[in-house]
């Protein structure tokens, strides 16, 4: 009997043991499921707004998440290096480029994002505004993973520049202001090749005939375009002023253009040109040296090419700002009736108070 007893208490200890054992191996098993959950879908990107990670070129997956803890991205560095483990996310399968990283985002679909490799980002260049090549460097560095220093030693060696055809004068019109889609891991070489690209591209067999027909080159007819530009922004003007300056040119009238002699000054605060700026001792003086200047005084928008290309036909050879400041211009055809306008333009500048 009390063996009986005892063999019944032992299966019931046994059989104790075996759920109790059960249970641990369920919780245990429930607690790596909901680990491997956390690992994989718990949201992972702490930036409260979308930031951008920066994967540079030759970047192993060490670097890339050192790169994301340093952005305070992931949560659990571990987390994301375990799982970028098992989606093999190493190697070849890490592109360099801008990323834009979303708040919310688990490791998985970070990931994902990393690996489908989306750092291809839109670049909106806009050069009208830059004066100099420093400037132009620093804003064509600000969207590549090419420092300034690289972009500015391609826009000023010779052998760089030399290779499209331009020099050190003429390469700004290598530029086409337009919109592009680059990878940010694009060197200073690469981003240039494009843009002579596009450069073919704009040029097309009716804009290189109308500037043949001009007696231009093409950088010739983007320097015209730049004074233009800088001379007026009505749509109604470009083309008119534009053929003021071609009527000057085919008789070989000086330019007499106020912007050259500001590019030449290197000072972009005069508002109004004296006797005194005409004296400056430059190839880009216009009223000392007949003909258009070296090159390019800043990069002229699309429409402004256009203008020069297809310039208003007329007798004018003169214009002046008109006097009610609108940006709008006088224009004639003699100096005597230009002389009218221009000191109405005086009169409403002192007027203003504007004496340079």
């Amino acid at each position: 009997m009390n063996k009986q007893r005892k063999k019944k208490k032992s299966k019931n200890t046994i059989g104790k043991i075996g759920w109790v054992l059960f249970l641990v191996g369920l919780g245990i098993g429930g607690w790596k499921g909901w680990d491997y959950y956390q690992r994989i879908y718990a949201p992972s990107v702490l930036s409260e707004n979308p930031g951008f990670l920066f994967i540079p070129s030759g970047a192993d997956q060490a670097d890339v998440i050192d790169l994301l803890v340093k952005g305070q991205f992931v949560k659990n560095k571990d987390a994301f290096a375990w799982l970028a483990d098992q989606k093999n996310y190493k190697e070849k399968n890490i592109v360099p480029g801008k990323y834009k990283i979303r708040k919310g985002w688990n490791n998985n679909e970070l990931i994902n994002h990393l690996r489908a490799g989306n750092g291809v980002l839109e670049v909106t260049v806009q050069f009208g505004q830059l004066r100099s090549k420093q400037q132009l460097a620093g804003h064509l560095a600000a969207n590549i993973e090419a420092d300034s220093a690289e972009v500015h030693h391609w826009l000023t060696h010779p052998d760089s520049i030399g290779r499209y055809g331009f020099n050190h004068e003429t390469i700004w019109a290598l530029f086409i202001p337009n919109t592009y889609r680059v990878s940010w891991a694009t060197s200073a070489s690469q981003l240039m090749q494009r843009m002579a690209e596009e450069f073919k591209k704009f040029w097309t067999t009716e804009r290189k005939a109308r500037a043949k027909a001009l007696g231009m080159s093409q950088s010739e007819v983007v320097t015209l375009a730049s004074i233009v530009y800088w001379e007026t922004k009505k749509p109604e003007d470009m083309p008119r002023v534009a053929g003021v300056y071609i009527n000057r040119l085919k008789i070989g009238m000086p330019l007499q253009a106020d912007p050259t002699l500001i590019f030449a000054l290197g000072d972009f605060t005069i508002r109004r040109v004296l006797d005194k700026h005409k004296r400056v001792d430059s190839p880009y003086n216009t009223y000392k040296h007949r003909g258009l200047p070296p090159g390019p005084i800043i990069i002229p928008p699309v429409a402004f090419i256009d203008a020069v290309l297809n310039y208003e036909k007329h007798e004018y050879y003169y214009f002046c700002a008109k006097e009610d400041l609108s940006g709008y211009s006088n224009f004639a055809k003699t100096y005597r009736q230009h002389l009218v306008y221009a000191r109405r333009y005086q009169k409403a500048m002192n007027k203003r108070g504007i004496y340079r």
